[in-house]
């Protein structure tokens, strides 16, 4: 299956938040993703790890330490003693005055679906793949979550083979259309694309980091992921990439793009999704620029 292709240079990337709104919010919580969707973004980015009793859940780090108020490995902690824990006090959440300037730089900010979530929410649960699906599913408009398995883990090709069954679980294995789908798989390892692409052909898949560069055969062929997913720093040194990709059929995630100046190089290239830490700030630059493309 194809996604959509990469997109002219010069269009418009939709724009995915990273582990939610985490330049304003903590990383892999509610409250960063209630954020992210109000504040416009087109998709959102998770990453999954398995807990001791079978549960995915959304965190980045093996362990707990960095962002929580507990200590240890996620995959040696039932759920339930992983909730024990805050997931939000060690963030510095953005100050009254700054969000007023945000919001004075956007005029939707002001609609009640946005000011719902000015404010974050405590105390900051870990976040279940469950709860988060739910929370895309229920969005009044159609978003794509981008799902990333960590590798190397205890538990290996399991975590996709539970990956799957709770996308099968919301419909979502087998997506209709290639043009938006509602979720894509991502990660680092080649191996767990494989074995979701030769499980889930529909579901269109990104392969992250230096190993994407090599590519070269069609995603049309068993296996084989349909995007590349270099980071900035990678996109810079060699933004030949994102043409070669398009060339063979393959769109371009590029993350974490946070500064103007990569948020112009990637829409310059027709990187088909940006990955952001500030999906707010990020659509605006990138509807002003289309408006003064449009007008000029």
């Amino acid at each position: 299956m194809k996604t959509r292709p990469a997109g002219r240079p010069g269009g418009r990337p939709s724009v995915v938040a990273h582990r939610g709104a985490s330049g304003e919010r903590p990383e892999h919580t509610l409250a960063a993703y209630e954020l992210a969707l109000a504040q416009g973004a087109d998709g959102l980015e998770c990453d999954v790890r398995l807990t001791r009793d079978g549960q995915l859940i959304c965190m980045h780090d093996r362990r707990i330490d960095r962002t929580s108020t507990g200590r240890g490995v996620v995959s040696s902690m039932t759920l339930d003693a992983l909730k024990a824990h805050d997931y939000g006090s060690w963030h510095a959440s953005v100050t009254a005055s700054e969000r007023t300037s945000v919001a004075l730089g956007d005029p939707d900010i002001s609609n009640p679906e946005v000011d719902r979530y000015s404010e974050p929410s405590e105390p900051h649960t870990v976040l279940t793949l469950r709860e988060l699906l739910t929370l895309v599913v229920d969005w009044p408009s159609p978003k794509t979550l981008f799902i990333e398995t960590k590798h190397p883990v205890r538990f290996g090709g399991l975590v996709e083979f539970k990956l799957l069954a709770e996308l099968q679980r919301f419909g979502l294995a087998n997506p209709r259309t290639d043009t938006d789908p509602p979720v894509v798989f991502m990660s680092f390892a080649p191996s767990a694309v494989f074995r979701i692409r030769r499980a889930a052909p529909r579901l269109p898949s990104v392969l992250l980091g230096e190993n994407s560069r090599y590519l070269g055969v069609a995603p049309s062929a068993s296996g084989m992921p349909t995007a590349i997913g270099p980071s900035i720093k990678m996109l810079r040194e060699r933004p030949s990439i994102v043409e070669r990709a398009r060339a063979s059929g393959r769109a371009t995630y590029c993350w974490t793009v946070d500064h103007p100046a990569d948020v112009a190089l990637c829409r310059d290239l027709g990187v088909r999704w940006l990955a952001t830490n500030f999906p707010l700030r990020t659509r605006l630059q990138l509807e002003e620029q289309h408006s003064q493309r449009q007008s000029g």
